[in-house]
């Protein structure tokens, strides 16, 4: 069944509506970023950039490293945009533009994100680095979709018990990290962690400037909470959104973070622009390792 131009809406270049895509401009391997400067940070490591595109914050560079294809992208903050960004993503990789149908063979994309994030464990230090091992979604994100099939329904269950915050309306779902994807960045440089995908900034990180958090120990107890001897680690607000929405897709998608705050000791990185820029470049070496598929 063709799609509807309400439904897939493409710029008059035939591009994608958001994203200012062609389904050729992208490559199976994409790294996705937060901050739209951080794409030439990315791509000035590349051997070559065969594009450069951009509409409002979603900035995308396709070059090659080593011999190997690689997009990065800009998503903004937060999942509202990642819904747009892995939603037009896929479209770009397995829906045909032309007949508005999707494509019978489907193609696996698989995403890197390389994001900044706060620990909340004394432990995780400022300017580590963190793989996502689980996001548990504070968004929503995951309930606008059938997602009950790709979520740890074992973890929600044990989280929500323990929290209790359904009486606050709130109830987070969790999406765990692809381990095949994951295993090509496994290193000694790497910890492991339950990532929290917080819908704001301040309140929902329990920040508290001028509008008092309606939860005031809301870091606390994500920190006290353990699962199969993994604890919630950090906080950002994307990680949630990447994993459910490649789950459903059926790509495959990580999360690395650069730990710039501990919200415990409140100490913040004296050197953020260094850990983020050590983060891409091992990145990197692990894309292009010889082993990476």
């Amino acid at each position: 069944m063709s799609l509807g131009s309400s439904e897939l809406i493409l710029n008059l270049d035939g591009s994608i509506y958001h994203l200012n895509l062609l389904p050729e401009d992208i490559a199976d391997t994409i790294i996705t970023v937060g901050d739209p400067e951080r794409v030439s940070h990315v791509s000035k490591y590349f051997d070559s950039i065969e594009l450069k595109k951009g509409k409002r914050e979603f900035i995308t560079h396709t070059g090659s490293l080593s011999g190997k294809r690689i997009t990065v992208i800009s998503t903004g903050i937060g999942t509202d945009n990642i819904d747009i960004v892995l939603n037009e993503l896929d479209a770009l990789a397995n829906i045909d533009f032309t007949s508005r149908t999707i494509n019978p063979k489907k193609r696996q994309l698989s995403f890197i994100r390389i994001g900044t994030s706060g620990s909340i464990q004394p432990t995780v230090p400022i300017d580590s680095f963190l793989l996502s091992t689980s996001a548990i979604g504070f968004d929503g994100l995951l309930y606008f979709y059938e997602s009950g099939h790709v979520r740890n329904s074992d973890l929600e269950i044990k989280l929500n018990e323990y929290l209790g915050w359904h009486v606050q309306n709130i109830r987070p779902y969790a999406v765990d990290f692809d381990e095949t994807l994951a295993a090509h960045f496994t290193s000694n440089r790497i910890r492991f962690g339950i990532t929290a995908t917080n819908s704001g900034f301040y309140g929902p990180q329990g920040r508290n400037l001028r509008a008092a958090p309606k939860i005031p120990d809301f870091n606390e107890r994500l920190a006290a909470f353990s699962y199969q001897n993994q604890q919630i680690t950090n906080l950002e607000m994307e990680t949630s959104g990447i994993y459910g929405l490649a789950k459903l897709h059926g790509h495959r998608a990580i999360s690395l973070n650069a730990i710039l705050a501990n919200r415990v000791t409140g100490e913040f990185s004296k050197n953020s622009k260094k850990s983020i820029d050590e983060l891409i470049q091992f990145t990197l070496e692990q894309l292009t390792s010889s082993d990476f598929v």
